[in-house]
C-alpha cells in the first residue's frame, strides 16, 4: 500500500497546522468578519460601505527573500513583509484595506514554520485593522525545491471613487517630490542579495538589516492627511526601484528629477552596492535605496509633509517623448 503521506503530503500535519493558527486569525477579525477561518470560503460584509465605494484589490508576494528567512530561521517577519507589500500597493490608489487572503505553498508541510508566518501576517493585520479572512496551504513536493516555501497574499480594500490616486489632471511642473523611508530592502532584490552572500559570514546587524519587515506606510499616509496634505500621486519603490515605479503614477509629459544626497542612504545598500559593483543606475533599479514610498505634493504643503516623517528628493519636471522620466542629480556618496 503506498499512501498520500508516502508521496509526501501529510494531511494530519495540515490539520495541525489549521488548528495552531486559528487564534492567529482570530485575533484579526472586525466587526465585518461574519465567518471564521477553516471553510471553503472567507465571509466579509459589504452592506455598510456606502454610496460612490470602489473596491480595490492587489495580489503579491515575498519572492526570494523567503530563502533567506529560511537561512536564518526568522520566519515571522515574512508574515509581515507579504501584509505589509500588499498594503501599500492599494494606498497607491488611495484604498484603505479591508482583508487580507494568504497562500503558503511548501515542499514538505513544517506546521511551526507555517504558524510563524501566519503570526506575522496576523501582527501586520492587527496593526492596519485589516481581517485576515482565510488563505490557504499547499504541500507539494517534486514541484517546489527541498525545503522552499512560497508566500502569497491577496488584500481587498475600499476606496472612495472621487478620492482615487493619482490625481494626473492636477500634477504639474515644479511640485514636490518626497519619499518615506524604507525599513531596508524590504521584498525586491534579494536574488542578488543571496547571491552577494552566498560565501560570506555576515554580522548580525547586517542579518537584521536584510530580514526586516517590509514597511507599513498606512500610518504615514493617515499622518500626512491628518496635516492636511493633499497627495497628487503616490508610488510604491517595489522591482524597478525609484526608476521605473515613479514613471507609472505621473501623467504623460512629466517626469521627475531626484536629488541624490538629499537623504542619506541607509545600511545595508551602500555595501550591497560595494559588493555587486554596480554603478547608480542598477542600484536603483534594483533595490529601494532607503525611499520606500514616494508622493507628488503641492510645493506650498512641502513644510507640513517634512514635519510629518517625510524627505524632500526632488521635484516634477516636463519630459520630451522618449526621454527617460527619471533623472538623477548629484551624487550620494
Amino acid at each position: 500500500m503506498i499512501t498520500y503521506r508516502d508521496s509526501g503530503v501529510d494531511i494530519d500535519a495540515g490539520n495541525r497546522t489549521v488548528e495552531l493558527l486559528a487564534s492567529a486569525v482570530a485575533s484579526t477579525a472586525t466587526d465585518e468578519v461574519l465567518e471564521g477561518g477553516g471553510g471553503f470560503g472567507g465571509l466579509y460584509a459589504a452592506d455598510g460601505l456606502g454610496p460612490g465605494k470602489v473596491l480595490v484589490a492587489s495580489t503579491d508576494g515575498v519572492g526570494t527573500k523567503v530563502a533567506l528567512a529560511a537561512r536564518y530561521e526568522r520566519w515571522r517577519g515574512v508574515g509581515v513583509d507579504v501584509v505589509n507589500h500588499c498594503i501599500n500597493d492599494i494606498l497607491v490608489v488611495g484604498a484603505e484595506p479591508r482583508f487580507f487572503l494568504d497562500y503558503i505553498a511548501t515542499s514538505k508541510l513544517v506546521p511551526e514554520v507555517v504558524v510563524a508566518i501566519v503570526a506575522g501576517m496576523a501582527d501586520a493585520c492587527r496593526e492596519a485593522g485589516c481581517a485576515l479572512l482565510g488563505g490557504e496551504t499547499a504541500e507539494m513536493p517534486g514541484v517546489y525545491a527541498a525545503g522552499a516555501v512560497d508566500v502569497v497574499g491577496t488584500i481587498v480594500g475600499t476606496a472612495d471613487r472621487d478620492g482615487l490616486l493619482p490625481r494626473s489632471e492636477q500634477v504639474r511642473e515644479g511640485d514636490l517630490l518626497v519619499g518615506l523611508p524604507s525599513s531596508g530592502p524590504h521584498t525586491n532584490g534579494y536574488s542578488l542579495i543571496r547571491r552577494l552572500i552566498e560565501d560570506r559570514e555576515l554580522p548580525q546587524a547586517m542579518i537584521d538589516r536584510l530580514l526586516a519587515p517590509h514597511r507599513s506606510y498606512l500610518p504615514f499616509i493617515r499622518s500626512l492627511q491628518a496635516q492636511g496634505v493633499a497627495l497628487k500621486a503616490l508610488a510604491h519603490i517595489t522591482g524597478g526601484g525609484l526608476v521605473e515605479n515613479l514613471p507609472r503614477v505621473l501623467p504623460s509629459g512629466l517626469g521627475v528629477t531626484v536629488e541624490l544626497g538629499s537623504w542619506e542612504i541607509p545600511e545595508p545598500f551602500v555595501t550591497l552596492v560595494d559588493w555587486s559593483g554596480i554603478d547608480d543606475g542598477e542600484a536603483f533599479r534594483t533595490w529601494n535605496m532607503g525611499i520606500g514610498m514616494a508622493a507628488v505634493i503641492d510645493r506650498l504643503l512641502g513644510e507640513r509633509a517634512i514635519e510629518s516623517g517625510c524627505l524632500e528628493i526632488g521635484e516634477v519636471i516636463p519630459v520630451e517623448h522618449g526621454r527617460d522620466r527619471v533623472a538623477f542629480a548629484g551624487s550620494w556618496r
